[in-house]
C-alpha cells in the first residue's frame, strides 16, 4: 500500500487548495464553476441573440420554444424567423481572423426537456459540397463539409459536449476536458437531421437535458461556440473569433468560447442509466486440435448522476465482444508498442484518468493508468467480474476514481486494480493534481504493486505552457530508482513553435497499472518551428520549417540514443501537404537486439541517417491518404521503406475502402530480410447509425492474415446490436492460407432511462 505519509501529504495538498479562495476579477469569476454566473457582455434584447465587444468576448441568448419544433433539417417554423441568428463568424484558415466568405447562421432554443442547436450554412458552390462518410464518430464524418458546436454546460471554461454533423447526416460526438483532451467513444443520446438547399445545407440537433450534466438552479450560464468548415475551399471558421491559436483544437479551447444565457433547466431527476446485454458466441478452432465451442452470458452496466457534474459507472460481469480487432504495427525498435484502448467502459472519461499531459503514443513519458493492464494479459483475455467508476467535476475539482477486480483465467490470478485521480484549478487555465494506482498482485510475484505522482500543468497568455510531475513507483517495498520526474515548456503560435523537455525514468520504475514504452533513461528534448503563410493567390497556404535534437541516455548517464531531426513542408489550399524529412541518429545496443528471425545485431555504437519523403492528400478528395518513401542507412546496413497510411477511396458516401501498406526491406551483415503490413478497412454504411465494417489484416513478421467483420446497429438511441466474425489463417500452411480459427458473435443491449 501507499506510505502513510504520502497520503497525508496528498490530503494536506487537497485541503489546501480547496480552501483558496476564488478570484475576484470578472474574467476569474466567468472561469470558475462556483461563481461562473458572470458574464463579460450585456444580453442583447430579442430578435437579436448575440452581442459582441471589441476585446473577443461575447454573450449570447438562448430562446425559450412556445410551439414544438420538428427536428428534420428545414427551419420551417416560425420561430426561424422571429428570432435572428446569431452569425459573424471568423476564420482561422486561410486568412486568419478575417470575416468568413461563407457564412453560418445558428440559433439555440429550449423547452422543458431539451435544447436545440441549428445551423443554416450558406455555400456559394453547394454542388463542390464534399461528404464521404456518415457512419457515427468515424473521422470521415469530419473529413468533408461540417459543422460543430460545443456545450460547457459547467461553465467552468475547461469541459464540455462537443457534436458535429456533415451534410449527409454524419455525426461525431464526444466529450472534451482540460481544453484538450477529446474522447470521441462518448455516445451522448441525441437526435440530428440534415438537408440540403439552394443556398447550402442545414443542420438541426436536439440534446435532452438528461443527457447532459450541470448546475441546478437559476442563472444558468453556459458557455458556447461554432465552428464550420467548408472543405471545397478549405475554410475553417469559428463564431467566436479564435485569434493566436491554429486551426487543430481550437473549437476545444473553451476559454475562449462565448457566454450562453436565458436557460432554464428542468429540476434534477434521478439521472440513472441501465443497460443489460446479452452475448451469444460461436468458436471454431481448427488448429492445433480441432474444437467447436457454444457459449452464452449475460451482464449490465449502470449509470447514475451522482451530483451536478459527478457520474458513477457500475459494471458487473463485462464483455467487449463488440470491440474492432486493433490494428497490427511493423516494430523495428527494443521498444514496446503503443495500442490504443478500444473498450467503451474503460474509454469514456479516459481524460479525466490522464496524467502529465502523457499522450502514449506520441510520447516516451510513461502513463501511470493504462486500462488495457486491466482484462488483457498479452493477447490472452482475462473476464471482468465487477467494477465501478467515479467521474466528472465537483467545483473547481476534477475527480476520477475507478475500482475493477478480474476473474481467474488463463493462468492470470483475479485481480483488483485501483485508481485515484485528483485535479484542482487555479487561475483561468491552469490545475494541479495528484494520482495513485494500485495491483493487488504484481505482473511477477505475489506482491502488489503502487504508482503515486503529482503534476501541474500551468497556462501562460494564450499559446505559452508548462508542465511538471513527479512520480514513484512501489512493488514488495522496493523504491530503489522506481522514480520518474518531467519539466516540459511549450510555445505554440500558429507562426513559430518552441518545445524543450527533460524527462527521466528510473531503472525501476515501474507502474503496473500504467504503460512505460522505454524503462531506465533521461531525455533531453529540445524542437524549434517556423510557419509562415504565404500572402496572395500563391498555391502554396503554408510552410513548415522544424528542427529538433533529441539525446537520450541511461539513468546513470550512458548515452544510448540521440537523433537531430530537420523537416520542410508545404501546405497547400487544396488540402495536400508535401514532406521532405531528414534524420541522424546514433543508437547504442546494450544487449544483443533479434530484430528479425534469425537477424542479431550485436552489443555496439551505430550510427546511421535516412530520408523520407512524403504526399498526403487532403481529406476531401475521393482518394485521400499519404504516399511516403523512405531510404537510407539502418544500424550496420541500409533500409528502404515505401507506403501507403491513412488511405481512402470514397467509392460513395455509403461505401468506401481504407487500404494500408507498409514494406521494410531491410539489408544487414547479419543477414536480409522484409516486413510486409497490409491492411485494408471497408465500410458499408446504411444509415449513420447502421453500418458494416470489416478490417483485414496481412503481417508478414507474425505470419498472420485475420479478418474482424463488425455490424452495428443503433436501433434506438443508446441501444445497440453487434454481428461480429473474427477469423485468423497461417499464410505459411497449404495453397491457401490454412484456418487457424473462427467465431461469430451477437451481443444486444437494451438502454432504460429513469
Amino acid at each position: 500500500m501507499v506510505r502513510p505519509r504520502v497520503i497525508s501529504v496528498m490530503a494536506g495538498l487537497l485541503l489546501a487548495w480547496a480552501g483558496e479562495a476564488p478570484g475576484q476579477s470578472i474574467t476569474a469569476q466567468a472561469g470558475a464553476a462556483a461563481t461562473a454566473t458572470t458574464v463579460h457582455v450585456p444580453p442583447p434584447a430579442l430578435p437579436e441573440v448575440m452581442a459582441r465587444d471589441g476585446e473577443g468576448h461575447a454573450t449570447m441568448r438562448a430562446v425559450r420554444l412556445t410551439g414544438p419544433i420538428k427536428v428534420d433539417g428545414r427551419l420551417d417554423e416560425a420561430v426561424y424567423t422571429a428570432v435572428k441568428g446569431a452569425t459573424d463568424f471568423t476564420q482561422l484558415e486561410p486568412v486568419p481572423w478575417t470575416r468568413a466568405t461563407e457564412q453560418t447562421f445558428v440559433w439555440l432554443f429550449y423547452d422543458d426537456d431539451a435544447i436545440y442547436f441549428a445551423a443554416r450554412c450558406m455555400d456559394s458552390q453547394p454542388g463542390k459540397s464534399l461528404t464521404t462518410d456518415m457512419r457515427r464518430d468515424s473521422a470521415g464524418v469530419v473529413g468533408g463539409d461540417y459543422v460543430g458546436f460545443i456545450l460547457d454546460t459547467l461553465h467552468d471554461r475547461r469541459s464540455g459536449v462537443l457534436i458535429n454533423v456533415s451534410p449527409i447526416g454524419g455525426r461525431r460526438d464526444g466529450l472534451v476536458t482540460e481544453e484538450k483532451n477529446f474522447n470521441v467513444d462518448w455516445n451522448g443520446v441525441f437526435e440530428s437531421a440534415t438537408a440540403p438547399f439552394d443556398g447550402g445545407w442545414v443542420a438541426e440537433i436536439r440534446v435532452p437535458f438528461r443527457t447532459l450534466r450541470y448546475r441546478q438552479g437559476a442563472g444558468q450560464v453556459w458557455g458556447f461556440n461554432v465552428h464550420r468548415v467548408v472543405r471545397w475551399k478549405n475554410e475553417k471558421s469559428f463564431l467566436m473569433p479564435m485569434k493566436g491559436l491554429t486551426a487543430g483544437g481550437a473549437l476545444m479551447r473553451l476559454s475562449m468560447a462565448a457566454d450562453v444565457v436565458g436557460i432554464e433547466v428542468p429540476p434534477p431527476g434521478k439521472n440513472i442509466e441501465i443497460k443489460p446485454y446479452g452475448v451469444s458466441t460461436l468458436t471454431d478452432v481448427a488448429r492445433p486440435t480441432a474444437s467447436t465451442k457454444v457459449s452464452g452470458d449475460v451482464g449490465v452496466d449502470a449509470k447514475i448522476g451522482v451530483a451536478e457534474g459527478l457520474t458513477a459507472d457500475l459494471t458487473y460481469n463485462t464483455d467487449f465482444a463488440q470491440v474492432e480487432a486493433d490494428e497490427q504495427q511493423i516494430n523495428l525498435t527494443r521498444f514496446s508498442l503503443f495500442f490504443p484502448e478500444k473498450r467503451e467502459f474503460f474509454i469514456e472519461n479516459a481524460g479525466l484518468f490522464a496524467f502529465a499531459n502523457a499522450t502514449g503514443s506520441s510520447s516516451l513519458t510513461p502513463l501511470l493508468f493504462y486500462s488495457r493492464r486491466i482484462g488483457l494479459d498479452g493477447n490472452r483475455i482475462v473476464p471482468l467480474r465487477a467494477g465501478g467508476r467515479l467521474s466528472g467535476r465537483a467545483g473547481r475539482f476534477t475527480l476520477g476514481g475507478l475500482g475493477i477486480t478480474t476473474e481467474p483465467a488463463n493462468g492470470a490470478p483475479a485481480t483488483t486494480f485501483s485508481v485515484l485521480r485528483v485535479q484542482r484549478d487555479i487561475l483561468r487555465r491552469s490545475s494541479l493534481g495528484a494520482i495513485v494506482t494500485n495491483r493487488s498482485r504484481a505482473q511477477s510475484g505475489p506482491g502488489s504493486n503502487q504508482a503515486y505522482g503529482a503534476d501541474a500543468a500551468l497556462a501562460f497568455f494564450t499559446n505559452l505552457t508548462a508542465s511538471a510531475y513527479w512520480a514513484q513507483t512501489r512493488t514488495d517495498g522496493e523504491t530503489s530508482g522506481a522514480k520518474s520526474y518531467r519539466a516540459q515548456m511549450l510555445y505554440d503560435s500558429d507562426r513559430y513553435g518552441l518545445q524543450a523537455e527533460h524527462l527521466l525514468i528510473g531503472e525501476r520504475f515501474s507502474p503496473q497499472v500504467g504503460f512505460v514504452s522505454r524503462p531506465n533513461m533521461r531525455r533531453n528534448f529540445l524542437d524549434a518551428r517556423f510557419s509562415p503563410r504565404t500572402k496572395g493567390r500563391r498555391a502554396v497556404r503554408k510552410y513548415w520549417w522544424t528542427g529538433n535534437y533529441d539525446r537520450i541516455a541511461s539513468a546513470s548517464g550512458r548515452l544510448e540514443s540521440r537523433t537531430v531531426h530537420a523537416d520542410f513542408e508545404s501546405e497547400y489550399h487544396s488540402g495536400d501537404r508535401l514532406g521532405v524529412y531528414y534524420d541522424r541518429h546514433y543508437e547504442f545496443l546494450p544487449a544483443p537486439f533479434r530484430i528479425a528471425t534469425g537477424v542479431t545485431l550485436p552489443v555496439g555504437g551505430y550510427a546511421f541517417d535516412n530520408v523520407r519523403a512524403s504526399y498526403a492528400f487532403g481529406q476531401q478528395r475521393v482518394v485521400a491518404g499519404t504516399v511516403f518513401v523512405e531510404r537510407g542507412s539502418f544500424y550496420s546496413g541500409d533500409k528502404t521503406t515505401i507506403g501507403v497510411s491513412g488511405g481512402r477511396v470514397a467509392i460513395s458516401p455509403l461505401l468506401s475502402v481504407s487500404p494500408g501498406v507498409s514494406v521494410n526491406h531491410v539489408t544487414l551483415p547479419q543477414g536480409t530480410f522484409t516486413n510486409r503490413l497490409v491492411t485494408t478497412r471497408v465500410v458499408y454504411t446504411v444509415t449513420p447509425l447502421m453500418f458494416t465494417s470489416a478490417l483485414i489484416q496481412y503481417n508478414s513478421a507474425s505470419n498472420s492474415l485475420t479478418a474482424n467483420v463488425r455490424f452495428r446497429w443503433e436501433y434506438q438511441p443508446g441501444s445497440e446490436m453487434f454481428i461480429v466474425y473474427n477469423e485468423e489463417r497461417d499464410p505459411r500452411l497449404g495453397g491457401f492460407p490454412a484456418l487457424l480459427n473462427r467465431g461469430i458473435i451477437v451481443k444486444i443491449n437494451r438502454l432504460f432511462r429513469f
